[in-house]
C-alpha cells in the first residue's frame, strides 16, 4: 500500500516536523537560568545566626547588620579592559587612579566576566549576581524591565534614593527606580564625546547635594572608540585621561563630604572588556577581564607596590554591595562576598555576612537541584554553620581569649571554601547543556533533511507527488523494533541522568509520540532510498545504454555546499568566509563556460549528423507534398532573408552566451576591489575608500547617477506603465536623498546644507516603494482569484520584485549602488543566456542564486 502526497502537503509536513526538531534542540541548547522565587516574595526575613549548641543559649542576632558605607558611587566605564588600568596605558593615561590603586586606601581586583560579553546581560550580572544566558543577547536590543530580585530594587524598597546618568539600558531595566536620571543612547557609535559629556555635566551639581544614597554613572565613549578604531587607537589615551579626571573629582568630593560615623565608597568597574579588534561579545582574554576597584577611607592604606590583582567573578559585586549597603543579598545571586571589603568589621559581623551569603546560595541550590544534600558545597556549608554555632557559644560565654580568635579564623576559612564550592556548582548549572534534548532534536532535523533531499527530483517533476510506503512487512517490523529500542534508550537516559533533562520531564505519552515520529521518519528515509535503487535498476534491463543523470554542475553544487558547511567548523574560515564564496562562484562560472561550449559545439555536431540521416527519409514526403504549392519568387527571397537574419541573431546569441561566464568573472573581479572585507585585510585601502573621500564627490555622484539609470533599465521592462513611472520617480528620490545627506551633489548644487537631513526625500521614496509593491500584490491577487492569467501573474511578481529593488537602492551606501547594478545585470544575463538555453531545473537555479547572493553580500 502506498500513500501519495502532493508536494505542497509533503513540504508543509516536513516544515512542521523540522520546526519541532529545532525547538527541541534550542530548548536543550539554551539552558534554563538558575532562578529563585519571584521578586515580590523575595523580602523574606533574614535567617537568624546559627544557634549555639548546649541548653539555654540563644543568639539574639536575627537582623541584617547595618550599612558599612554612607554614600556609594558606582562608575561603570563601558568596555574598560583590565590592562587599561593595571597595564602601561593605566600608568600613562590614568595617573590618579594608578596612584590610588598602588598607594591609596583601595582594593583592586580583575573581575572575570562570563560570555556573552554584551552590555545588557552584564548589567544584569552586576545588579542581580546571576549569570545571564545567551538568550539575553537577543533581548539586548529591546531590554524589558528586570523582574528578578536585584540590588536596585532592594535599595529602593529600603528607602534609598538612587540617581543614574548614562546608558539608557538601565532606565529600561529599572523603570521608576531612580529619583533622578538622564539616559544616553548607545547606538550612535561614532559619538565619542557628547555621549560622555551628557553624563559628566550633572556631576558638579549632584556631588554638592546630600539628598542621595547611591549614584550610578555609565560612560559609553570608550566602547564607541573601540568599535570604531580598536583598542590601540590614539583616541583611547585621551578618553582614559578624561575618565581619570572624573574619578579624581568624585573621589576628592566623597572624601571632603565624609561623616564621622560612616565613610563613603567609590566602585570603579567595566561591564565587559574589548577584543584586539575593538569588539566584544565573545570569550577572548581581553573581552572577559575587567578591572574592579573599591576605593574608601574605611580601608587600610597600602604600603609598597601592588602585586598582581586577585581574580574575582563579576557576579561577586552584587552580594558585596548588598552587604555594604545593609541590604538582603539578591535571591538569584551566585556570587561570593569579597571579604577584604568588610575587613574593618568585628569577627562576629564578618561571620554573620558570610553566613547570610552561604544561606542564600544554599537556598538557591535547594530550589534548583533535586539532590542538593549530596552537593559538596552544601555539605561544607553545614559543617561551617556548626563551627559557627560553637564560636557563638564561646562568644556568648564572654571568652575573649586567643582560642576565640583562632576558631573565628577557622570558621571564616570554612565559610569561604563552602561559598566557593556552592557558587561554582550553581554556575555550572547555568552553563550545562541538555545534551539529550539536543541529540533528539538533531536526529529529527537530520531525518527531515534527508527525506527532503531524497524527494527533490519527485517534488520538481510535473506530477509533483511523493509516494510514502505504508505497509511493506519489512518496514512495519523495522518501525516497531525502532520504537521499542528508542523507548528503552529513553528509559535508560532518564533514570540514569543526574541533571534534569527537558525531554525527560515531558509526559510519557508525548515522549512515545516523538519516538514514533523518529521511527516513522527513519522508515520513510529508508524506503525512499530503496525506491531510488529500484528506479535506477529498471532502465538497465530495458535499455542497452544508460547515461548518468549527474552532470558536473550537480557535482559542483553538492560538493560546494558540503564544503562550505564544513568550512564553518574553523574560526579562520568564518572570519574570511567571503574567500569561500568568491572561490565557489568563480569555479561555477568556469563550469558553466564548459557547459556552454559543450552545448554549442559538441551537441550541434551530433545534431547535424543525426539530421543528415533523417533528411533522406523526409525528402520523399516533402517532394510529393510540394507539387501542389506555388510560391512566388519575391516571397521566397524574403523568406530567405528572414531565415538568414534569424540565423545571424542565433549566431550572435551563441557568442554572447559563450562570453557570459567570462563577463561575469570580470564583473566579480572588479567588485572584489570595491570593498575590502573579512578580518585580516579589512584595513587595507580599496576603491570604496577612494570614492567616499570628500575630494572625489563628483566621481561618486556620476557613478550613482549612472547606476540608478541602469537599475531602471534592468528592472522596469516587464512592469505596467504606472509602476514604470513610480520606479523612475522613486530613483530620482533616491538620488535626492543622497544629495540631501551630503553623499553626492547635484550639478547645480554649490555647498550649503539642506535642512531636511534627507528625511522628506526618504519618505518620498518609501511612498513609491509601497505603491509599486501594492500594485504588484493587487495584480497577483487578481490573477489568482478573478482570472487565471499567467501574464498578469508574472507582471505582479515582477512589480513586487522591482519595488524591493527600489528599497534596496535607497538603503545601499552610494558607492555600493554599483554592486546592485552588477547583481541585476548578472541575474539578467544568467537567465537569458545560461539558465534558459541549458534548461536548468528549479533546484539548480535556486542554489546558484543563493551562491551569487552570498558573494554579493560580501561585495557590499
Amino acid at each position: 500500500v502506498r500513500m501519495r502526497l502532493r508536494s505542497g502537503v509533503f513540504a508543509s509536513s516536513c516544515l512542521l516536523v523540522q520546526a519541532l526538531g529545532v525547538a527541541l534542540f534550542l530548548r536543550g541548547f539554551f539552558p534554563v537560568p538558575v532562578r529563585s522565587v519571584p521578586r515580590r516574595e523575595a523580602r523574606a526575613d533574614p535567617p537568624a545566626e546559627p544557634a549555639p549548641p548546649g541548653s539555654g543559649m540563644v543568639s539574639n542576632w536575627t537582623k541584617i547588620p547595618p550599612p558599612l558605607f554612607n554614600k556609594v558611587v558606582i562608575v561603570l566605564i563601558d568596555a574598560l579592559r583590565d590592562d587599561f588600568v593595571f597595564g602601561s596605558k593605566g600608568k600613562q593615561f590614568m595617573p590618579y587612579t594608578t596612584q590610588v590603586v598602588e598607594k591609596g586606601t583601595s582594593y583592586s581586583y580583575v573581575a572575570e566576566v562570563k560570555p556573552p560579553t554584551v552590555t545588557m546581560p552584564r548589567i544584569k550580572a552586576l545588579m542581580t549576581g546571576s549569570i545571564p544566558g545567551f538568550i539575553d543577547v537577543v533581548v539586548n536590543l529591546n531590554s524589558p524591565a528586570l523582574l528578578d530580585d536585584n540590588l536596585i530594587w532592594q535599595a529602593k524598597t529600603a528607602g534609598k534614593r538612587i540617581i543614574f546618568y548614562g546608558d539608557d539600558t538601565w532606565i529600561k531595566l529599572f523603570p521608576k527606580h531612580f529619583v533622578e536620571y538622564d539616559g544616553t543612547t548607545s547606538f550612535f557609535v561614532s559619538d565619542f564625546t557628547e555621549v560622555d559629556d551628557n553624563v559628566t555635566r550633572h556631576l558638579d551639581r549632584v556631588l554638592k547635594r546630600e539628598d542621595w544614597d547611591l549614584l550610578i554613572l555609565h560612560y559609553l565613549g570608550l566602547d564607541h572608540i573601540g568599535h570604531m578604531t580598536g583598542p590601540n587607537s590614539p583616541l583611547v589615551g585621551p578618553k582614559l585621561h578624561e575618565m581619570d579626571n572624573i574619578l579624581k573629582k568624585i573621589h576628592i568630593s566623597l572624601l571632603s563630604k565624609e561623616e564621622a560615623s560612616l565613610p563613603n565608597l567609590l566602585v570603579v568597574c567595566g561591564d565587559h572588556g574589548m577584543s584586539e579588534t575593538g569588539s566584544h561579545g565573545g570569550s577572548s582574554e581581553g573581552e572577559v577581564h575587567t578591572p574592579l576597584l573599591f576605593i574608601s577611607s574605611a580601608f587600610e592604606k597600602r604600603s609598597g607596590s601592588l602585586a598582581k590583582p586577585e581574580r574575582v567573578q563579576q557576579t561577586d559585586l552584587a552580594s558585596t554591595l548588598a552587604v555594604s549597603l545593609g541590604l538582603p543579598i539578591s535571591r538569584n545571586s551566585v556570587g561570593n562576598l569579597i571579604l577584604p571589603v568588610v575587613r574593618g568589621k568585628t569577627m562576629r559581623e564578618r561571620l554573620r555576612f558570610l553566613h547570610l551569603n552561604g544561606f542564600q546560595l544554599s537556598r538557591l541550590l535547594q530550589e534548583n537541584t533535586p539532590a542538593y544534600e549530596k552537593d559538596p558545597g552544601y555539605e561544607h556549608f553545614k559543617i561551617a554553620e556548626k563551627s559557627h554555632g560553637n564560636w557563638i557559644k564561646l562568644y556568648l560565654e564572654g571568652n575573649n581569649s586567643e582560642i576565640l580568635l583562632n576558631l573565628g579564623k577557622k570558621v571564616l576559612k570554612q565559610y569561604l571554601e563552602a561559598l566557593k564550592t556552592l557558587s561554582s556548582s550553581l554556575s555550572k548549572q547555568v552553563a550545562q547543556y541538555d545534551m539529550y534534548s539536543m541529540i533528539v532534536g538533531t536526529v529529527i532535523i537530520m531525518e527531515v533533511l534527508l527525506l527532503l533531499l531524497l524527494s527533490v527530483p519527485k517534488a520538481l517533476s510535473k506530477r509533483a507527488e511523493f509516494e510514502v510506503p505504508l505497509s511493506p512487512p519489512l518496514f512495519s517490523l523495522l518501525f516497531y523494533l525502532m520504537c521499542l529500542m528508542l523507548c528503552a534508550v529513553h528509559v535508560i537516559v532518564c533514570t540514569s541522568a543526574e541533571s534534569l533533562c527537558y525531554f525527560c520531564s515531558m509526559s510519557w505519552l508525548t515522549a512515545v509520540g516523538v519516538m514514533m515520529l523518529i521511527s516513522a521518519l527513519m522508515c520513510g528515509v529508508l524506503s525512499a532510498i530503496a525506491k531510488i535503487f529500484e528506479d535506477t535498476r529498471l532502465p538497465l534491463k530495458n535499455s542497452v545504454v544508460s547515461s548518468s543523470s549527474w552532470s558536473e554542475i550537480d557535482v559542483l553544487i553538492l560538493a560546494g555546499t558540503i564544503g562550505h558547511v564544513l568550512s564553518l567548523g574553523a574560526s579562520s574560515f568564518i572570519e574570511e568566509e567571503h574567500q569561500t564564496w568568491y572561490f565557489l562562484i568563480n569555479t561555477l562560472c568556469l563550469v558553466l563556460c564548459q557547459e556552454q561550449c559543450r552545448n554549442n559545439f559538441l551537441l550541434k555536431e551530433c545534431n547535424h549528423q543525426h539530421s543528415a540521416n533523417v533528411k533522406n527519409f523526409d525528402s520523399l514526403g516533402e517532394t510529393s507534398e510540394s507539387k501542389n504549392i506555388d510560391i512566388p519568387a519575391a516571397d521566397s527571397s524574403k523568406l530567405g532573408k528572414a531565415t538568414s537574419s534569424s540565423e545571424f541573431i542565433k549566431g550572435s546569441e551563441k557568442w554572447i552566451s559563450l562570453a557570459t561566464p567570462w563577463i561575469i568573472l570580470i564583473c566579480c573581479r572588479l567588485l572584489r576591489s570595491l570593498n575590502q572585507t573579512g578580518v585580516q585585510w579589512a584595513h587595507r585601502p580599496d576603491f570604496g575608500h577612494w570614492l567616499t573621500s570628500s575630494e572625489h564627490k563628483p566621481e561618486l555622484s556620476f557613478l550613482a547617477a549612472i547606476s540608478l539609470l541602469m537599475i531602471f533599465f534592468l528592472v522596469q521592462r516587464r512592469c505596467s506603465l504606472v509602476s514604470k513611472i513610480a520606479m523612475a520617480l522613486g530613483l530620482v528620490g533616491v538620488y535626492s536623498y543622497r544629495a540631501a545627506v551630503g553623499n553626492v551633489v547635484f550639478p547645480w548644487q554649490h555647498g550649503g546644507k539642506d535642512i531636511s537631513k534627507g528625511i522628506t526625500e526618504a519618505r518620498f521614496v518609501y511612498v513609491f516603494v509601497l505603491g509599486i509593491v501594492f500594485t504588484g500584490t493587487k495584480d497577483l491577487l487578481k490573477s489568482q482569484v478573478i482570472s487565471a492569467d499567467s501574464g498578469m501573474k508574472s507582471t505582479g511578481l515582477w512589480e513586487v520584485y522591482s519595488g524591493l529593488v527600489l528599497l534596496a537602492a535607497l538603503l545601499f551606501r552610494p558607492h555600493n549602488l554599483l554592486v546592485l547594478v552588477v547583481c541585476l545585470l548578472i541575474q539578467t544575463m544568467m537567465t537569458k543566456y545560461i539558465w534558459r538555453p541549458l534548461k536548468f531545473d528549479a533546484a539548480q537555479i535556486t542554489i546558484m542564486h543563493y551562491w551569487f547572493g552570498q558573494a554579493f553580500f560580501y561585495f557590499q
